[in-house]
């Protein structure tokens, strides 16, 4: 399912979550992300994705980042436990990871067609360097983007049943 965006999250993060803000790098020590996509600096402060923009900046207490595209911008801010972590996939995909400071890890994929998905990350797989979703995450991304991402059956759930036919394009 999608989370919540913006306000909701601000509120939800802000309520729920405390602790100091960690910072976190990439893992790329070349400032290029596996992609090739720039990073400024060593570290994940910045990322340029296509026509999307990914920037953090933090206090002692919290971090905030803005993800920048074709729909405008989104803000977030958040006592974290990582990250945000940017990464670029095939030049047109913003994919941001962070860990709240209660342990809560997300994922979120913002696509250069404006639109955006967000998950736990503990739905998301990664096999190698290619992420794997969950099969009902294909029909919510368009069309040209889909093959970037592998799919798995694992979460059918009542509000959110698998397909029959979805099944065949799932790797597990």
């Amino acid at each position: 399912m999608d989370r919540p965006r913006g306000g909701l999250l601000l509120l939800l993060l802000t309520a729920i979550l405390a602790g100091p803000a960690c910072g976190q790098t990439n893992g790329q020590t070349n400032g290029q992300t596996r992609s090739g996509q720039t990073v400024s600096g060593q570290t994940a402060s910045a990322l340029a994705c296509g026509v999307l923009k990914a920037e953090t900046s933090r206090t002692s207490s919290s971090s905030q980042w803005t993800i920048s595209g074709p729909s405008g911008k989104t803000t977030e801010t958040g006592v974290l436990r990582s990250g945000p972590r940017f990464e670029c996939v095939e030049g047109a995909i913003l994919i941001v990871e962070f860990t709240s400071s209660a342990g809560h890890s997300f994922f979120d994929a913002y696509f250069a067609d404006g639109t955006n998905i967000g998950y736990g990350r503990q739905q998301i797989d990664r096999h190698g360097s290619r992420f794997v979703l969950p099969i009902q995450a294909k029909a919510r991304i368009a069309a040209p983007f889909r093959a970037a991402f592998d799919y798995h059956c694992r979460l059918d759930m009542p509000a959110d049943p698998i397909q029959p036919a979805a099944r065949a394009d799932c790797v597990f």
